[in-house]
């Protein structure tokens, strides 16, 4: 499925952004920029059922598929939140990116120990701005308004694909190009254990302290900060 893409800057090097669940480009309205301020032609898309590509069967290997025959081949740089870095790491090794970041990555193990289940943001599609300000305090008023638009274009089936016998851990055993995985010190997804072990299979590790799961969104300095090196 070819996917809708959003574009800034014309730089000679390519950064593509992968959004997560609920979302669309629209989350990359700081990021796009800067990274185009940076010297990079920067591609934001839609994921199947989020935005304004087109609805269909929902899958992780679908998602995946979709970034594959989207996007051009071995971009600078591939960043992916959440979903996004799930459907990267299924990926990348056709993408064949420089180097690949996957930001809070939806590969399963919550904090709990056990899979976090989709099917949990459900309520989330009839959110009002109090809900919204309620679970995201340190976003701005246009993250805000950003947030009520893509939940209004966002199909929940993308989440039911992901739930119940489909809930599995998709953790990658180890990095196919060099990648950095980046982790909302205040998230809901790693445990200090799950980090040391991305570690041991290779990835480089960094925290972002006191940043929540969509951690461009609550904190951009240190969401750049911490891409030092990378991008």
């Amino acid at each position: 499925m070819q996917l809708h893409t959003h574009e800034w800057g014309a730089g000679g090097r390519t950064a593509v952004l992968v959004h997560g669940m609920m979302s669309d480009h629209r989350t990359w309205h700081r990021v796009g920029p800067a990274l185009a301020e940076r010297g990079y032609r920067v591609l934001a898309v839609d994921l199947r059922g989020h935005g304004r590509s087109p609805r269909g069967e929902y899958g992780a290997e679908l998602f995946a598929e979709d970034l594959v025959e989207t996007l051009p081949a071995a971009p600078e740089v591939v960043i992916g939140h959440s979903l996004g870095g799930l459907a990267l790491s299924l990926a990348v090794e056709r993408l064949q990116p420089r180097r690949a970041v996957y930001c809070d990555p939806a590969w399963a193990l919550g904090r709990t120990g056990q899979p976090v289940d989709p099917a949990v943001f459900l309520p989330f599609k009839n959110a009002d701005r109090a809900m919204v300000r309620g679970f995201n305090p340190r976003w701005s008023d246009a993250d805000v308004d950003i947030e009520l638009a893509t939940l209004a274009d966002w199909d929940t089936a993308t989440a039911l694909a992901l739930s119940a016998e489909h809930r599995t851990d998709r953790t990658p055993e180890k990095p196919v190009v060099p990648s950095l995985v980046q982790i909302a010190g205040e998230g809901f997804l790693f445990t200090d254990e799950a980090a040391a072990e991305l570690t041991r299979r290779g990835f480089e590790v960094r925290t972002v302290p006191g940043a929540g799961h969509t951690i461009h969104r609550d904190d951009l300095q240190g969401f750049l900060t911490g891409l030092e090196g990378w991008v």
